[in-house]
């Protein structure tokens, strides 16, 4: 095994002369593969991950910033986005053609053997641009006095892994209030509403997924979007909950998770509290009500061809093949299909953890709730020149 995954290499390297290396992968490889060797591969239509690639282009040329900033991309890749704007559109053949000329599968195979895949979606939800009786939980705006640090920087004074910073009335900074002290009013008048919640369940699981619908009272639908974290470390309640014995883990689904956290109030603040991450939002006037979120480089989101991954390793914008089992009410479905980094988030850390957009609306998140699956997972990784 050792020698073939020798000659692999060796026919990769020669085959992608001058490409940029891969990120350095802690705890798994990356073995060349054919196309011959993704399943499904000439059956997918890659038309709608061209066209997403071909957004990522633009903003490439425009040296647009992210969102959320993210790993540099290589430089292979601006050069196969100068060729993917040159595709016509609509030829579902000449996609393929391109993406095999262009690009280079290595599958990524973690020491765990296989890739983790887990599934999100954009909340629709009840709420008002008042506090109501009904509505009493805030969503709250990005407060001036934070500081978002850039990717790959620590600041002194800073515990490792915080993501953001307090600049304090000195012009020095500090650690930014965790969950639980925003909550309790630690940043005072700074913590301003953009919207108001039934429940501080519905803002919690708002937060994780990052934006979302909500229709007011009167029947309109208002689009908010991420604006910041306050850089607090990712922590998973649903584990949580399941590491205390409180729900069994085929239990800890996003609909049964939220129904148990309602019916325990007392253990959901704690619980909830005990992630100490937390996001603030703002209005997204700019979309319509057609388009998909904001994802972390800037541009909306489409169910079924757009992943998060981790930042630190994987550049917005850089194809990868899926294959997997999607769960359904009954059984499952085979899941073989290319899709596009465009976004990123808090818990999706490592080489082979994705996050895949299933949509808006409840049967998207219900969809998205039970997606904890192994997956096969294979970057598409740019050449110099095309083969």
């Amino acid at each position: 095994m050792r020698w073939r995954r020798l000659i692999l290499a060796v026919a990769f390297a020669a085959t992608s002369a001058m490409a940029e290396p891969l990120p350095a992968l802690k705890d798994a490889e990356a073995v060349p593969v054919g196309y011959d060797r993704l399943r499904g591969w000439t059956a997918d239509d890659p038309q709608p991950a061209l066209t997403i690639l071909k957004a990522h282009c633009t903003l490439l040329r425009q040296q647009a910033q992210p969102l959320r900033e993210g790993a540099p991309p290589p430089g292979a890749l601006r050069k196969a986005c100068e060729a993917a704007l040159t595709v016509t559109a609509g030829d579902a053949a000449a996609a393929r053609a391109y993406f095999e000329r262009w690009f280079d599968p290595v599958e990524i195979r973690p020491a765990s053997g296989a890739g983790f895949l887990t599934g999100y979606y954009e909340p629709e939800t009840e709420g008002s641009l008042t506090r109501t009786g009904s509505f009493a939980a805030p969503l709250l705006a990005r407060p001036p006095d934070l500081v978002t640090i850039p990717q790959g920087e620590t600041w002194p004074g800073l515990p490792a892994g915080f993501a953001a910073t307090r600049r304090l009335a000195d012009g020095s900074h500090g650690v930014y209030p965790d969950r639980r002290a925003i909550q309790a009013g630690q940043i005072g008048a700074l913590a301003q509403p953009i919207l108001w919640l039934k429940d501080d369940v519905e803002v919690f699981f708002m937060q994780v997924q990052g934006s979302g619908r909500v229709r007011l009272p009167d029947g309109r639908v208002v689009r908010i979007a991420y604006a910041g974290r306050n850089g607090h470390p990712y922590s998973s309640i649903g584990r949580i909950v399941v590491q205390e014995g409180l729900l069994p883990l085929e239990d800890a689904t996003l609909d049964k998770l939220k129904a148990w956290l309602r019916a325990h109030p007392a253990e959901a603040k704690r619980i909830m509290e005990m992630n100490a991450s937390y996001v603030f939002f703002r209005l997204a006037d700019e979309l319509s009500e057609a388009s998909g979120p904001i994802g972390g480089a800037g541009l909306p989101l489409t169910p079924w061809r757009s992943i998060a991954v981790d930042r630190n390793l994987w550049a917005y914008g850089l194809p990868f093949w899926l294959e997997t089992e999607l769960p359904l009410a009954q059984g499952s479905e085979s899941f073989r299909r290319l899709v596009i980094a465009e976004d990123t988030g808090s818990a999706i850390l490592g080489p082979a953890r994705a996050d895949l957009y299933h949509g808006s609306g409840p049967v998207a998140g219900s969809r998205a709730g039970v997606l904890r699956h192994p997956m096969r997972f294979t970057v598409l990784w740019p050449r110099e020149t095309p083969r």
